[in-house]
């Protein structure tokens, strides 16, 4: 059966600058990293599965981890990879290239020896997120398990890496060998140890600076070593064991898997698999470089024992979580305290001593699984991408704390209108939408001010103070624009009936007013008033124009 070589054959789909999409081996994609802009995937968690499991570890074991600042803004402002640094990923690779294979003896990121205790294997699609295995069933699943899907070395290939990330937990087959099996199975495995995280990964404007904005600055002694420099993995998973390094972290083998390739009229095809469990991870090192971290008690009492990763929440876009993510240092927020990944803890450093400029279009990627029935099943992919000012990550920055300001505006004036949804239902005799049952009027909100905000992220990395309070002032009359119309629908679905306050009929509440149409309409006003102060001191200022410029008479009747 024809080789199927990771490092020169094309499985890496990839974005050139000039927009057209190619699929590269390993070897070229590092090599020409400079040209390409970005992955282009079958989901979006593959992205992180193929920079972790493949190209950063590659690049630190090959090249290095910049030892210090100065090196990680030699290589930044190079702007690609040197001649002797290429020199070095292609000996590397070629050094290593036995364990670059999709198949054979020592195939990558596999078992080869894995065997079933029943005999069998299974579907292909028990690797594809997106297809129908067992009691993960996605809603648009187009395949039942019954057809597995026919993956094509490469699909095969970027889907087995994506398992050992984000793999669901629970039963896998029991593997030859193993004495933990049990009926043919094994149990209580967690998920992949992505699936863990709430993952925040930078990106950059080209392949080449998204790796460097994703190595961390420190010493060889980091890296330990990734699985290819190991022993191959055997068919039976070990106890549960800690990462020795950076490397090991990134290219954990979390299952035991093997790809089993058949010949078709169409090439080589994989549609049947095994997978079984593999190495669990004791506890998360306090190193991982790809995600924020809570604690459950304010910063100031907090240790590094008492934190968890930071998970995103499932349709709630990455910026309502912008204090979070910009928190360099540890703050308090109502919850307890969070502080933001090391990585951007480091590109915030980075640009204290100049490596990194204030207007550097940094963008943060956020990737997330949400799992159902013990992990067993996933529910629904989370994935978000904002740009990300780099002058923002420095909480004594005007920057930083004007776009605080702007989304909690955006969160206060979705309260309010979900406030004034409430108060005009009661007036109507009807009990408020529950928080967790249908769609309010300020999920509405938020929803029309994404793009606003996202624009506003865009562009506010180095404006001078003028130009950044003129964007803060266009920012909350867009606001302001957005809430009234959205207020004005919720007003326009009250009965005519509802025009003045009444008293409630019920016993405990015969004192109490229900709120008119007035009332309401100008606590709305109010709230607006506070919630947008620039927004609202322009409307003074155009109101009183006319009577400045025009004659007392002609002020009046305009």
């Amino acid at each position: 059966m024809d080789r199927f070589d990771l490092v020169h054959d094309g499985w890496l789909p990839l974005r050139r600058q000039d927009g057209a999409v190619v699929e590269a081996g390993i070897e070229r994609a590092l090599i020409e990293a400079d040209t390409f802009a970005e992955l282009v995937v079958e989901l979006p968690t593959q992205v992180p599965a193929l920079l972790r499991q493949v190209l950063l570890p590659v690049v630190a074991d090959a090249v290095g981890l910049p030892a210090d600042r100065a090196e990680w803004r030699r290589r930044f402002e190079a702007g690609a990879f040197t001649e002797d640094e290429r020199d070095r990923i292609r000996a590397y690779l070629a050094e290593h290239g036995e364990r670059f294979q999709a198949f054979g003896d020592t195939p990558f990121a596999q078992s080869g020896a894995l065997e079933a205790v029943s005999g069998e294997t299974k579907g292909a699609g028990l690797l594809v997120a997106t297809e129908s295995t067992g009691n993960n069933v996605p809603l648009f699943g187009a395949r039942t398990e019954a057809e597995p899907p026919a993956l094509t070395p490469a699909e095969a290939v970027r889907w087995l890496v994506h398992a050992h990330c984000w793999d669901t937990a629970a039963i896998k087959t029991g593997a030859k060998g193993d004495s933990k099996v049990k009926a043919g199975k094994t149990t209580g495995n967690p998920t992949g140890p992505l699936g863990q995280l709430g993952v925040l990964l930078p990106t950059g404007r080209t392949l080449y600076e998204t790796l460097l904005l994703n190595l961390p600055i420190g010493p060889k002694s980091l890296l330990g070593s990734p699985h290819w420099r190991r022993p191959p993995a055997g068919a039976v998973w070990s106890a549960a064991g800690y990462p020795d390094g950076l490397l090991e972290l990134w290219t954990w083998q979390s299952r035991r898997i093997r790809l089993v390739p058949e010949e078709t009229p169409q090439g080589v095809r994989v549609r049947r698999v095994i997978v079984a469990a593999g190495d669990r991870m004791r506890e998360l090192p306090e190193w991982e470089p790809h995600t924020a971290w809570k604690y459950d008690k304010p910063a100031a009492k907090a240790k590094a024992a008492d934190r968890k990763p930071r998970r995103h929440v499932p349709g709630k876009a990455i910026w309502r979580g912008l204090e979070a993510l910009l928190s360099v240092h540890r703050i308090d927020l109502d919850s307890g305290s969070v502080e933001t990944s090391s990585l951007l803890r480091q590109a915030a450093d980075l640009r204290v001593v100049g490596a990194l400029q204030e207007d550097y279009p940094l963008r943060v990627e956020a990737f997330g699984i949400m799992y159902g029935n013990q992990s067993a099943v996933i529910e629904d992919v989370y994935h978000d991408r904002i740009p990300l000012p780099v002058a923002a990550l420095q909480a004594d920055a005007e920057l930083y704390g004007a776009l605080v300001e702007m989304t909690s505006q955006a969160e206060r004036l979705s309260r309010a209108v979900n406030y004034l949804s409430a108060d005009l239902r009661r007036a109507a005799g009807l009990d408020p939408i529950p928080w967790d049952k249908g769609q309010r009027p300020g999920e509405q909100l938020l929803h029309r001010l994404d793009p606003v905000v996202r624009r506003v992220l865009g562009h506010v990395g180095g404006l001078d103070d003028e130009r950044l309070e003129a964007a803060l002032l266009a920012w909350e009359q867009a606001a302001f624009r957005a809430t009234r119309q959205i207020a004005d629908d919720v007003f326009a679905a009250v009965p005519e009936s509802v025009f003045a306050p009444r008293r409630s009929s019920g016993d405990q509440e015969a004192s109490a007013v229900k709120p008119g149409l007035g009332h309401v309409e100008g606590k709305l006003r109010r709230d607006l008033a506070v919630i947008l102060p620039r927004a609202a001191e322009q409307r003074r200022a155009d109101r009183a124009v006319p009577s400045k410029t025009l004659p007392p008479t002609q002020a009046v009747g305009a």
